[in-house]
């Protein structure tokens, strides 16, 4: 197994009451701070963190023109509406 490539150490200030429980959790789990940290940030980008990650790319896509007229897609969603109803 390969290990992961890691970034430059980073300094993170944290609420005591977190730190209490991540360490806790360390503790128990026979882990480092580093890796209960890095599984939250992991949890947190798949959901909260993704969401925001698609609004920037949807502003960086309007930015650059990749956008579709509303008036065709939605002539597009009543005709796919009809043929459905046939």
């Amino acid at each position: 197994m390969t290990k992961p490539v890691l970034s430059d150490p980073i300094a993170l200030r944290l609420p005591v009451d977190i730190l209490a429980d991540i360490e806790t959790i360390a503790a128990t789990a026979e882990r480092s701070r580093s890796w209960v940290m890095v599984r939250a940030l992991r949890y947190y980008l798949l959901n909260e963190g993704a969401d925001i990650l698609e609004i920037a790319q949807g502003l960086q896509d309007v930015k650059e023109g990749k956008v579709h007229d509303e008036d065709v897609v939605l002539n597009e969603l009543d005709r796919l509406a009809e043929d459905d109803a046939a």
